[in-house]
Order: structure tokens, then C-alpha cells, then sequence
């Protein structure tokens, strides 16, 4: 009896971790955000020429899936973007922000021999962490919503290694950036927000458990 009971928990051990991803990399976003970009625009760009519509930012990846079946999987998704901006030239200006981009996911899968594509998304929290130098500088956080719609690719590297190839589309919605009582505003009072429109493309390493 005692046998039967540990080969159910064995297979069942073994069944679990196959069926578990893990995904890690690295990429660049390119991101709209208006209500930044107009403050940078009109404040702090003297001598430059007008910051683009879209910028580039800098983004880390992780990720963890579960399969609750051969087409479905659910899982976190992590993304930290990072992005900064200085005007050295004529005044002593910089900014930077990273935003962390925790997200429930949830993909359908399309799997084959040794290869693998997913197509889905998720929501979750995101949490800012922004800096701007004038004179001293001053450090404003704050936290929102975010919206990822997400296409990967996966093939094989031999054994459970995988490369991994993705692309997304993200809404971040982040308002009310402080200080303390301090909120991040312009010099009419109006305050500046980072909801940002965003499309990345990502490469890495995954490994299928």
C-alpha cells in the first residue's frame, strides 16, 4: 500500500513539473506618453529639437506559466521598462523612471514537436519609481493599472531549453505621481501622468519543467 501511495505522489510530482515555464529576457519598448513628453517639451528641451512621439525604453522580462491543459496556460508575467532623459546643454536637467509591470496572464497554445507559440494577455499593478533633477532631486511614486496583450515563440535548444522570441502591446494607466505632498505637476499645477501606449519586442531563454 505504502508503494502504490508513493508512486501516485511521484507521478503526480512529476506531472506538476511538467507543466510549469519558466521565461526570462530582455527587450525594448517603444512608448508613447503625452502628457510626459509635453512637459518635457515646453519645460526642460531648450536648444533641442522635439522629442518624438514614441521613445525608447529598455525592458527586463520574466515569466512563469502553469498548463492547466495542452492549449491553456495561466501564469505571472514581470516586466520592469526603464527609460531616461537629460538636457545638459543649455540647463542641468534630468529625468528617469522604471515602472514594474507585474501581470496575471493567461495564454492560448498552439504546441508542436519542439516548438511552441502562445497568444494571450493579462492585467496587473504597476509600480513607478521616478526622478527628476533641477537643482536637487527629487524622488515621485506612485501606482496604476496596466493592460498586455503578448504573442511568444518558443523552439528548441535541445532538451527543455528553448528560445524565446515575443512581442506586445501594453496600456499603462499611472496617475498622481507624489513626493510626500508633493505632487509631479508643471507650473500650472496641472499634474503630469505616465499612461503610457507601448509595443515591445523581447528575446530570451525558457526553460520547460
Amino acid at each position: 500500500m505504502k508503494k502504490i501511495i508513493l508512486i501516485i505522489l511521484a507521478l503526480s510530482f512529476s506531472q506538476t513539473f511538467a507543466q510549469v515555464e519558466l521565461s526570462s529576457g530582455m527587450g525594448i519598448n517603444y512608448a508613447a506618453n503625452s502628457s510626459l513628453k509635453n512637459y518635457l517639451n515646453a519645460n526642460f528641451n531648450t536648444g533641442n529639437s522635439v522629442l518624438s512621439t514614441f521613445s525608447a525604453q529598455v525592458e527586463f522580462y520574466g515569466e512563469g506559466v502553469y498548463s492547466v491543459s495542452d492549449n491553456f496556460q495561466l501564469g505571472i508575467d514581470y516586466g520592469l521598462s526603464v527609460y531616461s532623459y537629460n538636457n545638459t546643454s543649455s540647463i542641468n536637467y534630468e529625468l528617469s523612471y522604471n515602472v514594474h509591470k507585474p501581470s496575471v496572464v493567461a495564454y492560448y497554445v498552439i504546441p508542436g514537436k519542439g516548438y511552441k507559440f502562445k497568444f494571450g494577455g493579462g492585467v496587473g499593478l504597476r509600480i513607478v519609481n521616478l526622478d527628476e533633477r533641477i537643482i536637487s532631486t527629487v524622488n515621485y511614486s506612485g501606482t496604476g493599472l496596466g493592460f498586455l496583450a503578448q504573442a511568444e515563440g518558443h523552439t528548441s535548444l535541445g532538451g527543455n531549453l528553448y528560445a524565446m522570441l515575443a512581442a506586445d502591446i501594453r496600456y499603462d494607466l499611472i496617475k498622481n505621481l507624489s513626493s510626500g505632498s508633493r505632487q509631479f505637476s508643471n507650473n500650472a499645477g496641472v499634474d503630469i501622468n505616465l499612461n503610457t501606449f507601448s509595443v515591445g519586442v523581447k528575446i530570451g531563454i525558457s526553460y520547460f519543467f
